[in-house]
């Protein structure tokens, strides 16, 4: 079995940063480490702007030329990366916390988000080209600008409107890329809706799939079954989303003990809490809002 590689954000000529690192963006980047790769931390939108590349992303075969975007998830594999010498590209690398900060899976389907993992490219016109062009400019004109006292809102601001016009690109090639396979499908895609609508208004309060379940007259069984059909994630994999989401806010927002939070989401100690958080993090609670309080 072939280790797979971390990838993180590079450094340097050419890379912007936000204060916090949950924001970096790269001007003129040429390529990916040999080998297997995943970037854990972050979600990379990757526009093309010369030359080609070819790679294997989840299985999936892969060409990118000039004016293709391409998103590349949070903890998808990528490997057997070739490109030709001029290859070039701009990206944008994004952390969840980003994602969270502006409740991405409240305002979008987070069935339809999951689903661009099977079509996560799209070759832009003209007139989109130009759009997500200007947005990394100026996103890169404020990033530079650090010492400005609302530089920080600015560029949220900013992303925020990015990321949503480049979704918007995204899921106009999903739907010339994955045509509506009838009544089935459109049934099982409103079920998934639900569900994640349920377990977002839970706010980590609830993390049993078969409560979940039971709100919407299934069995487990055919929750999950659906789930992996219309999302390709376990119903138990998105409850931990949520319920990080809930800790998340919880640890940066608010002054709140470790075993006030515990009890708030209704865990069984403050260990089992810790452990939650460690498992998905890779910090303690306590290390983890440090970090944000630092970067304040």
């Amino acid at each position: 079995m072939i280790d797979i590689q971390e990838f993180k954000p590079g450094s340097g000529t050419g890379v912007l940063r936000s204060y916090d690192g949950g924001l970096v963006l790269s001007g003129r980047f040429a390529g990916f480490p040999a080998g297997r790769v995943k970037a854990v931390d972050y979600g990379i939108f990757i526009f093309c702007t010369a030359g080609k590349a070819q790679f294997d992303y989840d299985g999936q075969a892969i060409q990118l030329f000039p004016g293709d975007l391409f998103l590349f998830f949070a903890h998808a594999v990528m490997e057997n990366f070739m490109c030709s010498p001029d290859f070039e590209c701009r990206e944008v690398w994004f952390s969840r916390g980003e994602m969270w900060d502006m409740n991405m899976y409240s305002k979008n389907s987070l069935a339809d988000l999951v689903a661009l993992k099977q079509y996560p490219k799209v070759a832009l016109d003209d007139a989109d080209a130009v759009k997500l062009g200007t947005y990394f400019q100026l996103l890169s004109q404020n990033l530079r600008d650090s010492e400005r006292s609302d530089n920080r809102e600015i560029v949220h601001s900013l992303f925020s409107t990015f990321l949503l016009e480049a979704l918007a690109m995204l899921r106009r090639g999903l739907g010339e890329a994955e045509p509506d396979a009838g009544g089935s499908r459109l049934r099982g895609k409103v079920l998934a809706d639900k569900f994640v609508k349920l377990v977002e208004q839970s706010d980590g309060r609830v993390r049993r799939v078969e409560a979940f379940a039971a709100m919407l007259n299934v069995t487990p069984k055919y929750l999950s079954r659906i789930l992996m059909k219309t999302m390709h994630r376990k119903p138990s994999v998105i409850v931990a989303l949520f319920t990080l989401k809930a800790i998340e806010n919880r640890l940066r927002y608010t002054d709140l003990t470790m075993q006030q939070i515990a009890d708030d989401l209704h865990f069984s100690s403050a260990s089992s809490f810790g452990k939650f958080v460690k498992e998905h993090t890779g910090m303690t609670p306590l290390e983890f809002r440090q970090k944000y309080q630092q970067n304040k």
